[in-house]
């Protein structure tokens, strides 16, 4: 833990207030000119906070459609009926499937110039001209987190399957003998059942989307105002070769994770309570 987890946070940190290149630490290793403008640099650049609100809107994005499409799979696959288990099996197929292939079948599907839903498009539903989804604002950005709700409902299908499975069915045989229709049975004694389900899913998906870095850059590069935080500090290294740029973005980008994880649990602890 100490080697593999705490070394490159404590690395990471030191390097923020540095000012280095990659040839600055293989000659100097750590001990490169202490500096403060990394941070300044970062905070009033223009482009860190239009980061910061598209990682958010994406982030929330995400997260709300990736727990609400796994629950409506995980309820529509409650109940018993033949070929149950092979089709829930195919439900897990986005989430185990390779993302550099899966990536590109998206990219061919959404081509303006050859992919197949731009051709039944203006074909048959009356569009004029192709749409360039993953090229163009906003529909880059819907694009990439409808491809995220695609490829991770089935991590929140797996969660709910898990907690449905293991519900008193007695319960709510009881609250139908007793007049309670079938919403009133899900509002009432389904659903407060799943609440810290819903929580602790809510919580994995922050985080994880949050970070995320391979889809977006896989789909768009960054292009077309999808650039959120993790593929901007990838570009400031990548790009520039500033490590001491790109650790205190990294460090900034932590702490704001940070206070916001603090504050959902407070949250959410007090909602569990009640």
């Amino acid at each position: 833990m100490f080697i593999i987890i705490i070394v490159p946070i404590l690395w990471t940190f030191v390097l923020s207030f540095q000012e280095a290149r990659y040839s600055d630490v293989a000659r100097n290793g750590m001990a490169n000119p202490f500096t403060l403008e990394n941070y300044a640099d970062v905070l009033t650049a223009p482009g860190f906070w239009k980061s910061i609100v598209t990682t958010l809107i994406y982030t929330a994005g995400t997260t709300i459609g990736t727990i609400a499409v796994g629950f409506i799979a995980a309820l529509a696959f409650r109940g018993k009926f033949r070929g149950r288990g092979p089709l829930r099996a195919l439900m897990l197929l986005p989430y185990v499937a390779p993302v550099v292939a899966i990536a590109y079948v998206w990219e061919v599907m959404l081509s303006p110039q050859y992919g197949i839903v731009n051709a039944i498009g203006t074909n048959y539903l009356g569009w004029e001209t192709p749409i360039n989804f993953l090229g163009t604002a906003p529909q880059a950005l819907t694009t990439v987190i409808v491809f995220e709700i695609w490829r991770y409902f089935p991590f929140a299908f797996m969660f709910f399957t898990a907690a449905l499975t293991g519900l008193n069915g007695e319960i709510e045989e009881a609250s139908l003998v007793d007049g309670a229709t079938p919403l009133q049975k899900f509002w009432y004694i389904v659903l407060p059942q799943l609440l810290p389900v819903i929580a602790l899913l809510t919580l994995l998906r922050l985080v994880m989307t949050f970070n995320k870095f391979d889809d977006i850059y896989l789909l768009t590069g960054g292009a077309a105002d999808t650039q959120v935080a993790a593929v901007r500090v990838y570009d400031q290294l990548v790009g520039s070769g500033d490590i001491g740029g790109a650790s205190a973005n990294a460090v900034i980008l932590a702490a704001i994770l940070a206070v916001g994880l603090f504050i959902y649990t407070r949250f959410a602890g007090r909602r569990e309570e009640s």
